[in-house]
């Protein structure tokens, strides 16, 4: 089987949890995630099965949105509930603080990247650093934040909801939204409600899968690149990955006179060369 399923993923699992969830279930080692959340998160997982592995890249998705609750007055070493409690106070702020706040915090901004995380260091993921207990030079990264909406508001916590840039850390990001307000807290949940052209309401759960009642996509249903179908003479040269001449689209996916999907390609140097084979 080679596709993609959407999977709104339930708290206290992890992504891999889900991806062998559904291997055992299609029976197949073929199975992938794109764009991981941490246990305390729910929402989009979108689940690439055999072939479509291949396809992360693609299906990244430049932008997510989410909606996370913030809790004030505990600030933990992960930055969110989950974590070791390093600061506890009483804390409280004022509705229109935190909407000024929010309305004009910066756009783009280097964000630092949370200790606990898998990005890597030296051939090390940071969280194998913080659990040894050894202090590291965190690594900033640029991100942005499209849009910054306060949801509900009560005197000891919030939630929000927020587009950004793939790779934003919405955990760090409600850490520097406190910080400029000179409070302490920690993301107490978090749905991720989107992923680029994805969307939680077309997610199954997985008392769903259980129950067979889903949806397998192709890249028909989830990419917007042109589809060119082929004669056999060209389909023998595009299963053997030539390089083509012609007039094509940037990217372009092929299939044979059957509708079959044969290959991704893309324009380089004027030249048609394969991006993903299928």
């Amino acid at each position: 089987m080679n596709g993609i399923l959407l999977i709104n993923k339930p708290k206290n699992i992890t992504s891999r949890d889900v991806v062998n969830y559904i291997s055992k279930k299609f029976n197949t080692k073929k199975v992938g995630h794109n764009g991981t959340l941490d246990p305390l998160a729910e929402g989009v997982l979108v689940i690439t099965i055999g072939k479509y592995t291949k396809l992360n890249e693609l299906l990244a998705g430049t932008e997510k949105e989410y909606v996370a609750d913030v809790s004030l007055g505990v600030k933990t070493d992960t930055l969110d509930s989950t974590g070791k409690i390093i600061e506890e106070k009483e804390e409280f702020v004022d509705e229109a603080i935190l909407r000024n706040t929010l309305d004009n915090f910066p756009r783009v901004y280097m964000q630092e990247v949370p200790k606990y995380s898998a990005v890597k260091i030296n051939g090390k993921k940071l969280y194998e650093y913080a659990r040894e207990g050894i202090d590291i030079l965190l690594p900033t990264r640029e991100v942005s934040i499209k849009s910054l909406e306060l949801l509900s508001y009560e005197a000891h916590g919030f939630k929000i909801k927020t587009l950004v840039s793939k790779g934003t850390y919405i955990r760090s990001l409600i850490r520097d939204i406190l910080y400029s307000m000179g409070k302490i807290g920690n993301m107490s949940g978090l749905i991720r409600t989107k992923q680029g052209n994805f969307s939680i309401d077309n997610c199954y759960t997985l008392e769903d899968i259980d129950n067979d009642n889903y949806e397998i996509l192709k890249i028909k249903d989830v990419l917007n690149i042109p589809k060119i179908k082929v004669t056999s003479d060209l389909r023998k040269k595009i299963v053997n990955g030539v390089r083509l001449e012609g007039d094509y689209p940037d990217l372009v996916l092929f299939t044979d006179e059957d509708d079959n999907e044969l290959a991704i390609y893309k324009k380089e140097n004027n030249m048609m060369v394969v991006d993903i084979m299928l």
